[in-house]
């Protein structure tokens, strides 16, 4: 199973639970040093070093992600690295905009090269009518994996999840 954004309110939450479930092997892609250390740290302290593969990697960075995809072979991804501060994104489009949506095509685009066999997008609320630019930026995510779900011979399974305030 893999994890991105895994240092993240979200995404490490999700890493909790999904150390509950038996997984032969969760790798936690987070760009943020200090937040993977954290998260790595917690799971190891609840005894689960055996299956936990931290990676320092940003989902724009193509080769590097290609090579975790290549190497690993996740069945399923949770995707939910994305910037969440809607003032933050508001000042930054372009930011939004690259690691929102571009950074979901991305991955998912990879997913589907690589077999993998589930998708689910962490997305929000603010995505239903989106009155800012991080709204609008996952909308657009969501979009795209509608699309690539339509028209995907392949056995990816895409979904969506929208979480309200964290």
């Amino acid at each position: 199973i893999m994890v991105t954004g895994a240092g993240g309110s979200i995404g490490s939450e999700l890493c909790r639970q999904v150390t509950r479930y038996d997984a032969r092997r969760l790798l936690l892609i987070e760009q943020c040093e200090i937040q993977i250390f954290a998260i790595q740290q917690q799971l190891i302290e609840l005894g689960h070093q055996n299956i936990i593969v931290p990676l320092v990697s940003d989902v724009l960075e193509a080769k590097c992600m290609e090579s975790i995809f290549k190497r690993y072979k996740p069945d399923l991804v949770f995707h939910a690295a994305a910037h969440k501060h809607v003032s933050l994104m508001e000042q930054q489009p372009a930011e939004a905009f690259k690691n929102n949506t571009l950074g979901t095509i991305a991955i998912a685009e990879m997913a589907v090269r690589n077999g993998v066999e589930k998708f689910l997008l962490v997305s929000t609320d603010k995505a239903i009518n989106p009155t800012s630019v991080m709204g609008a930026t996952k909308r657009l995510a969501e979009i795209f994996l509608q699309s690539l779900h339509a028209a995907n011979d392949a056995p990816t399974g895409f979904m969506v999840v929208r979480f309200g305030n964290v």
